[in-house]
């Protein structure tokens, strides 16, 4: 059942049940109101009764008139009866009902009153002491005024019931239509997505509902999925291109070498080249496999001071900023010794930084590579600044998608996987990353690092 039809049937059958239920309670309330109204009626005629014929002697003449009109005016004596000790009808002339009969009459007696009703009557009953005996007064009134009532408080609840059912149906089809506008826009947007628009938003209703709120994550959910498909796809370009190249060189080599004998220097030669290119496939597979298993690392994590670090990395580059012309300077700024002691993986965060200082390396022109430790509100700030391509706006929103390098690297060699692995482990250890960039001007990196549980 679709869900337009669902939220029609549900609504018009909770109205039904509701309207019911309070139906069913308003028309017992009003039954045993409306039969409370007919007893009450009854014992004021009863008592009216007893005093037009058992008080005559004893009234005012004045006094009994008025009892006598209004008797009259009230009721007729084929209505009342009033039996004596002997059970016998002795004023009135009600003489022969059978639904009056001895037991209820001794029951008056014991009870001093009684009320009940038959199909067609209701009946009243009070017993009355005298000092010309003892009696009973019975009178009885038809009910077809009441029935005809209660008949017609069910006839107008039945119009009712349809009515409302009828209008709800018809609000719940027009609701339901209008409620399921935005669900329909979406599906619509959705069976046009295909393989090669996966990333494509859907447009959200503005609703500020929890259709909006779906839509928002759904977008969120396939952005992701967009970005692992594009992951996917450059995985494949990578691999046939960084893979092809080295293994190319390797059986190139080997089928050149092997045409002829070569000299020991020659034999020499070749393996150093084989083995370079074999290094690289590794390093290449080594950086694939850490970067699989990153999320899971399960490391314990040690305290370790982060100036220690960058001093092992710029010794590391130090051959190669030599090679390039590009100095490396380092400005420590920070005057409490504690804020520099991280918790984390050290091998972990050394990689990730040796990524982003390398980067900066192949990237810059002749000017230095800055890099800054200072203290922003008591947090450390590691800052990386070169001077060199820069990366354009369009380029800056995927830089950190593994395999993505931007437009303007040229020749530089590279994989795409460095920045898009620092950023995973930083992201691990809860380091905010920031990266802004110029094109052709500089790029700044800037690192705050969470406070040292053991500051």
């Amino acid at each position: 059942m679709k869900l337009r039809n669902r939220l029609t049937l549900i609504s018009t059958v909770t109205f039904g049940v509701v309207f019911f239920i309070t139906s069913l309670l308003i028309y017992l309330a009003f039954y045993n109101s409306s039969e409370r109204v007919f007893f009450n009626e009854l014992k004021k005629t009863s008592l009216l009764t007893a005093f037009y014929y058992l008080e005559k002697d004893e009234l005012p003449h004045f006094e009994h008139s008025t009892i006598r009109k209004e008797f009259r005016a009230t009721i007729e004596s084929s209505m009342v009866a009033v039996y004596n000790s002997d059970n016998q009808v002795e004023y009135g002339q009600l003489f022969s009902d059978s639904n009056i009969t001895k037991d209820y009459l001794n029951r008056v007696r014991k009870q001093q009153k009684i009320q009940f009703q038959t199909d067609d009557f209701f009946y009243y009953g009070i017993y009355y002491p005298d000092n010309q005996g003892n009696f009973v007064v019975f009178v009885k009134s038809s009910n077809a005024e009441f029935v005809a009532q209660t008949h017609r408080l069910l006839l107008i609840m039945t119009i009712v019931l349809l009515a409302g059912l009828a209008l709800i149906f018809i609000l719940s089809r027009y609701l339901s239509h209008w409620a399921y506008r935005p669900i329909a826009n979406v599906v619509q947007q959705i069976n046009q997505i295909d393989d090669s628009n996966l990333g494509q938003a859907i447009s959200p209703p503005n609703t500020n509902d929890e259709v909006d709120e779906l839509i928002k994550t759904y977008n969120k959910l396939f952005a992701r999925l967009s970005e692992t498909f594009l992951i996917q796809k450059n995985f494949i370009n990578y691999v046939s291109h960084e893979f092809k190249t080295p293994l190319t060189a390797i059986a190139g080599n080997l089928e050149v070498f092997a045409q002829k004998d070569r000299s020991p220097g020659e034999y020499k030669k070749v393996a150093e080249d084989a083995l370079e290119n074999v290094y690289k496939i590794e390093d290449l597979l080594s950086n694939l496999l850490l970067m699989s298993g990153l999320k899971n690392n399960s490391n314990e994590l040690d305290t370790f001071r982060i100036d220690e670090v960058i001093w092992n990395i710029y010794e590391s580059l130090s051959e190669k900023s030599n090679a390039l012309k590009i100095p490396i300077k380092i400005n420590l700024e920070v005057l409490d010794p504690s804020l520099l002691e991280i918790n984390g993986n050290e091998t972990l965060i050394q990689l990730a930084l040796f990524n982003l200082i390398e980067n900066a390396l192949k990237y810059s022109t002749t000017e230095p590579i800055l890099i800054t430790i200072s203290e922003n509100a008591g947090q450390l700030l590691l800052e990386i600044r070169d001077s060199g391509k820069g990366i354009s706006p369009e380029d800056l929103q995927y830089i950190g998608q593994t395999f993505y390098r931007g437009k303007n690297v040229g020749r530089i060699p590279g994989s795409g996987i460095g920045l898009s692995l620092s950023k995973i482990i930083l992201e691990q250890h809860q380091v905010q990353f920031q990266i802004d960039s110029i094109l052709n001007h500089s790029t700044t990196i800037q690192l705050l690092f969470k406070k040292s549980t053991s500051n």
